[in-house]
């Protein structure tokens, strides 16, 4: 059977991901010089989810969500918008942008970690486990104080409670009821996370902190291209090359973004790449390309582990329990090709997606 061809938009909408989400981080540190940290999150999610909500709805018969929804919608977009974009969005102020998309790159990390501990999710294997290792070590090639990066303690501990908190998020929104649409949930999740960061604004009393001045020109366009371009474009962008591209080239995002990140620091912020980052972003890069790669890589041994081989009754089929499991039990029989992933985007929203 002839494989039938990909659309050229499918390209196009996966590049578009790569470089609106990525150009995410640059805007939030250029927007900031302006807007405090929270006000600016909180206006900017209220604003995109109010969006979300009317471009894509139009159309469709989309009804309220159920309460239980509502509320696991809620949590999700407090936990990841509040406390996770929340506090990327704080270290920002004293984080280069580029560094601040490193550490929270490390988001499938905790993932795995907190899957295995507290929502009996299976082991990533071997090749996960030490992509977990590695990417922490780059952590801490960034966290060192006499390596060279000088970055603020303070900010550093944000940015890792922020992955911990977007990992946290993620994992609970695989189980909690949830709107069935993707668009109502993420619509759903920006605008009560938008409310809580302003909120939060708020009784820090960063309304206070606007420098109205400084607002027109690079604040504002990075504040309008945040709500537009990352919010909608990009988000719709991402749902479309989900239905046409296979999701594991969908994900690369996952570690392409930290690295569209760096360069669009270099070129619009004029972030330097000491020797020290660049180990550290080498590290946590791979060290998510491994955790990515790590299921599918565990249950493709698991499948080549049913061999077929020649005993005394003739040919007749030997199971090899690999990794303490069967791979002939239901789990196993899931194609190798296409295993489970948690896919998180810059939003929030968070997809449970067959790879």
């Amino acid at each position: 059977m002839e494989r039938q061809r990909v659309p050229i938009r499918a390209w196009i909408a996966l590049v578009v991901v790569y470089l609106v989400w990525g150009s995410t981080f640059t805007g939030i540190q250029v927007a900031i010089r302006a807007i405090p940290p929270l006000l600016m999150a909180g206006t900017r999610y209220l604003l995109a989810g109010l969006l979300l909500y009317a471009i894509a709805g139009r159309g469709r018969r989309w009804r309220l969500p159920a309460w239980r929804e509502l509320r696991s919608a809620g949590i999700v977009g407090l936990l990841l918008l509040l406390g996770g974009n929340g506090l990327l969005s704080w270290a920002e102020l004293r984080v280069p942008s580029g560094l601040a998309a490193l550490i929270i790159a490390t988001v499938p990390l905790w993932m795995a970690v907190l899957g295995v501990a507290f929502w009996r999710q299976p082991s990533p294997g071997r090749v996960g486990w030490l992509g977990v290792l590695v990417g922490l070590a780059g952590v801490a090639v960034l966290a060192n104080p006499g390596g060279g990066g000088h970055l603020n303690r303070l900010s550093i501990a944000a940015l890792l409670l922020a992955a911990l908190l977007w990992a946290l998020g993620s994992l609970y929104s695989r189980r909690a009821p949830m709107p069935t649409d993707v668009f109502l949930a993420s619509a759903v999740e920006m605008v009560i996370g938008g409310v809580g960061l302003v909120l939060a604004a708020v009784l820090t009393g960063e309304q206070g902190a606007v420098r109205w001045g400084q607002i027109l020109g690079p604040p504002a366009l990075a504040y309008g291209w945040l709500v537009l371009g990352g919010a909608i474009l990009g988000y719709t962008c991402y749902v479309y090359a989900l239905k046409v591209l296979p999701t594991a080239t969908v994900a690369t995002y996952a570690y392409v973004n930290p690295a569209v990140a760096l360069g669009l620091g270099f070129l619009i912020l004029g972030q330097g790449l000491s020797p020290t980052t660049a180990v550290a972003a080498a590290l946590i890069t791979l060290g998510v390309v491994l955790m990515v790669s790590g299921p599918r890589l565990t249950r493709r041994q698991d499948r080549l582990s049913v061999a077929v081989v020649d005993g005394p009754g003739g040919l007749h089929l030997e199971e090899h329990r690999a990794h303490g499991s069967d791979p002939l039990e239901a789990d196993a029989l899931v194609d190798p090709d296409r295993p489970q992933i948690e896919v998180v985007h810059e939003q929030g929203h968070c997809l449970s997606l067959p790879q």
